[in-house]
């Protein structure tokens, strides 16, 4: 009995220091990592933690998946009270879980719960290898199988112990049902009693093994999660989705140094990551069969960095260890970021990166292009800047100069409904829309230059800070008092962006203020029936910003049925404009992603209408429209497109004029602060 004891304290001892020192040996670098501020509002934190783990938030999101980890997550927590049952016992003889309940409720649970995890398990090894989703390609397939046999070791040990302890007629049955069926299945077989007791040190030793094992095992392992997912969500980034972190110039990593402007947080993330594949399969870029896919973009950057702390590469990461094609392809839509279980930011990664590229000036001629337009005419067409409202003069009435006149909604209209003639009849429509229900609204004329959205997400801070820093020395000679835009790109970089400045706006998308002009009375709109519909969710609009309901609203009050896509509202696939790839070209493109999203929608089968809230929506969708040659099957339709005002309101109510005492004071009054 000593000796036993003795043995089982030099391998839980040696298991325990061997996982502690591959731990270490894994996790070194985070100790010389850039630091970065997560301390913040801790119950937050925790009550996320709590909904990601707990509840399995998002990974119920995939039903199948989420079911299997469920059982066997679930498992695994009841069989600890077994784990520390067997190990108490050899370690400290006498020791016993029997005081509170061992022997009846928890040998119960146990019994139960062990069941769940064989059936997880063999869900998992039915999904891995034979119904083989796309998004495991790439994955440690390797390392899954040797985790599932070690899980399995663990389970059917622990079952086989207590089944060869009641055939001894040393354990009790009625409060393990499952390993009794397997005691009288091993009587059946012939098992005596004395053969009994063998099998029972046999099972005991093996599960032991079997846990010893798995903490070895697992440093190594993707399934290494189990230690860091808790802490990898809890450390989460609660700023602002549409909010990019700012870094100082000397911090942008890319370069051959591991630590190099790594945080600690980059670094946990790859280490955390479960290579579930869950980004990967929802990525606009990966289906259109460009290089990228998030997971295996984490997965380089971890493997990167313990290469690089080992001394074993010299190689930068940006352009090195990840292609430079691969960041170029992102449009940061953030999809992956939304779908992965243990909350990994991958687009400040690939912006960074992209801001790595820049400096070095690796960047492709398109896009090239369309910065030094940006910087030299504040536009990515490089058109003037007297021709960026030549679209009100097909109009019946004037505009406001919001920078001579107080405006009540200041619109900022963006580039492409400006520039571009596909958009512009839209923009007009807007501009009637608003005339009919009376606001009281202006533009910025020639003074307007693009937000600089998609500019930070190229990874050009500078040139995004002279964009900005412009827009908001224009807004702040204004007097306003909400903006509105009809671009979802514009409305995250005054809303969320400028920020950073210390610009504070209420920034507001067209679809809202139709609804409340609407709901309000002002506009009267002459809806239509029979109309069926589609909607597309602009990533800017949705899933940065929370604009779900206003569009969907706006389409039931028009008359329209809506139906939706399976990809829909946080599950939206983005139409591949994005991120800078509205400037670059098509090179590589097995199918684009906008022509995919028409596909979706055509399976839908008695859809009419594909409707959309972006200018970059309008122009991507009716060319892939064009493209499929399906113009007699589905026609995109802008939000704006669907409100048809009733004749009572055809003709202009402009609200009454202002006329404070004090122009200067009103404005000094009314404008945001800066």
């Amino acid at each position: 009995m000593l000796a036993n004891t003795v043995i089982l304290w030099v391998l839980f001892l040696g298991a325990v220091g061997l996982s502690g020192w591959r731990f270490r040996r894994l996790l070194r670098p985070l100790c010389g990592a850039a630091p970065v501020r997560r301390f913040d509002r801790p119950g937050e934190r925790i009550r996320g933690v709590l909904r990601a783990v707990g509840l399995h938030e998002r990974l119920l999101k995939v039903p199948y998946s989420g079911l299997l980890h469920a059982l066997i997550f679930s498992g695994f927590v009841i069989l600890l009270s077994a784990i520390v049952q067997a190990f108490g016992s050899g370690l400290f003889p006498g020791f016993t879980l029997r005081p509170i309940g061992g022997d009846t409720w928890i040998a119960l649970l146990q019994d139960v719960f062990a069941v769940a995890i064989v059936v997880g398990l063999a869900m998992a090894a039915w999904q891995r290898y034979v119904r083989k989703p796309a998004r495991f390609r790439g994955s440690n397939v390797f390392d899954a199988s040797v985790i599932y046999v070690l899980i399995l070791t663990v389970v059917v040990s622990m079952l086989l112990e207590a089944a060869c302890r009641i055939r001894t007629g040393g354990g009790m049955t009625a409060w393990r049902p499952v390993s009794d069926s397997i005691a009288a299945l091993l009587g059946v077989a012939g098992l005596s009693r004395s053969g009994a007791q063998i099998g029972t040190q046999i099972m005991y030793w093996t599960h032991i093994c079997g846990v010893l094992g798995f903490l070895i095992y697992i440093p190594g392992s993707k399934h290494r999660h189990m230690f860091l997912a808790a802490p990898n969500i809890y450390f989460r980034s609660l700023a602002p989705k549409g909010m990019l972190p700012r870094r100082a110039p000397e911090q942008v990593f890319g370069g051959a140094v591991a630590g190099g402007g790594l945080t600690w947080k980059d670094m946990l993330d790859g280490f955390a990551c479960t290579e579930c594949g869950r980004c990967q399969a929802v990525c606009p870029a990966h289906a259109a069969g460009l290089p990228l896919s998030p997971k295996l973009l984490i997965t380089g950057l971890r493997d990167h960095v313990i290469a690089s702390s080992r001394h074993e590469v010299e190689r930068p990461l940006a352009d090195g260890a990840i292609a430079a094609a691969t960041l170029w392809a992102c449009t940061t839509c953030r999809a992956c970021m939304e779908a992965c279980p243990v909350h990994i930011e991958h687009i400040p990664k690939i912006v960074d990166m992209r801001r790595y590229l820049v400096e070095q000036g690796k960047l492709e001629p398109m896009l090239q292009e369309a910065l030094s337009s940006l910087q030299r005419a504040g536009n990515s067409m490089g058109k003037p800047e007297r021709m960026r409202a030549r679209w009100t003069k097909d109009l019946p009435f004037k505009i406001k100069d919001a920078r001579a006149d107080p405006v009540d909604i200041l619109w900022f209209v963006g580039d492409f409904a400006s520039y571009d003639p596909r958009v512009q009849r839209i923009t007009r429509k807007v501009a009637k829309l608003l005339e009919a229900a009376g606001v009281d609204f202006g533009i910025l004329y020639d003074a307007e230059q693009n937000s600089g959205n998609d500019v930070r997400r190229v990874g050009e801070e500078g040139l995004f800070d002279m964009l900005a820093r412009h827009n908001i020395d224009v807004l702040a000679a204004c007097s306003f008092r909400r903006i509105m835009t009809t671009d979802p790109h514009s409305l995250n970089a005054l809303g969320q962006e400028y920020r950073m400045f210390g610009a504070e706006y209420e920034v507001l998308h067209y679809s809202a203020l139709l609804l409340e002009l609407i709901e309000s009375g002002r506009l009267r709109i002459h809806p239509r029936s029979g109309g069926i519909a589609t909607y597309h969710d602009p990533c800017y609009l949705g899933r940065y910003n929370g604009g779900f309901d206003a569009p969907r609203r706006l389409i039931e009050r028009a008359g329209y049925r809506l139906h939706e896509m399976g990809r829909c509202r946080e599950n939206s696939f983005c139409c591949g404009a994005g991120g800078g790839r509205i400037w670059s070209d098509d090179s590589g493109v097995t199918e684009r992603p906008s022509e995919n999203r028409i596909r979706e929608a055509l399976a839908l089968g008695d859809v009419r209408y594909f409707v959309v809230a972006c200018p970059k929506d309008n122009v991507m969708y009716t060319a892939a429209v064009q493209s499929l040659g399906v113009e007699n099957r589905i026609e995109v339709r802008d939000l704006a497109d669907l409100v048809e005002p009733a004749p009572a309101t055809l003709e202009p109510h402009r609200a009454p004029s202002r006329s404070p005492a004090s122009p200067l004071a009103e404005r000094s009054e009314r404008s945001p602060s800066v």
